[in-house]
C-alpha cells in the first residue's frame, strides 16, 4: 500500500499514513483523525512548517483559495498527480485565506502557487494552474534538484 505523510493537528506528532486505506487516518500517537483525503494533506499554519522539516520525502504544497477560478481548475490536476507520485512526494493543499501566515512569509503574491521543499528548504516553485504534462514535467524536474 501507498503512503505519505501527515502532522496531526492535536499533537504536532508526524505520522505516516496509508493513502489507499478505506478507514480514515489517525495520529498513532493521540488517535486524533489526521487532516488528509487520498495522498492530500490538507495543510495549516500550525502544522505544515513541521512537516516540511521533518519529512523524509519531498513536500509540494499548492497555495490556493476557493474564490480562485485557477486554483479549483487546477484541483484535479493536483490529485491525479498526487496518485501517480504517491510514496515520493507528499501532497499539500493549503488554503492561503484560512491560513495567512506561510504564504506571507514565503512571499506569494499570486496563487495557485506551487512549492516544493526537501529537508525545510524550498527548492522551486512556479505560480499559475499548469496543465497535467507541464505539471508532471515540473514536479519531476524538481524532484531531481534535490
Amino acid at each position: 500500500m501507498k503512503s505519505t505523510y501527515v502532522v496531526c493537528e492535536n499533537c504536532g506528532q508526524v505520522n505516516k499514513a496509508l493513502i489507499d486505506s478505506e478507514k480514515t487516518p489517525v495520529c498513532g500517537s493521540c488517535k486524533g483523525n489526521l487532516a488528509i483525503t487520498e495522498a492530500i494533506v490538507k495543510g495549516s499554519d500550525s502544522s505544515l512548517s513541521k512537516l516540511i522539516e521533518k519529512s523524509p520525502l519531498p513536500v509540494v504544497v499548492d497555495v490556493w483559495a476557493a474564490w480562485c477560478g485557477p486554483c479549483r481548475a487546477f484541483a484535479p490536476t493536483f490529485e491525479a498527480a498526487s496518485k501517480n507520485f504517491a510514496d515520493r512526494v507528499v501532497f499539500v493543499k493549503l488554503n492561503s485565506e484560512e491560513n495567512q501566515k506561510l504564504p506571507s512569509n514565503w512571499g506569494i503574491r499570486g496563487i495557485p502557487t506551487l512549492l516544493v521543499f526537501k529537508n525545510g528548504k524550498e527548492i522551486d516553485r512556479i505560480s499559475g494552474a499548469l496543465p497535467q504534462p507541464q505539471f508532471c514535467e515540473w514536479l519531476k524536474n524538481a524532484i531531481e534538484k534535490i
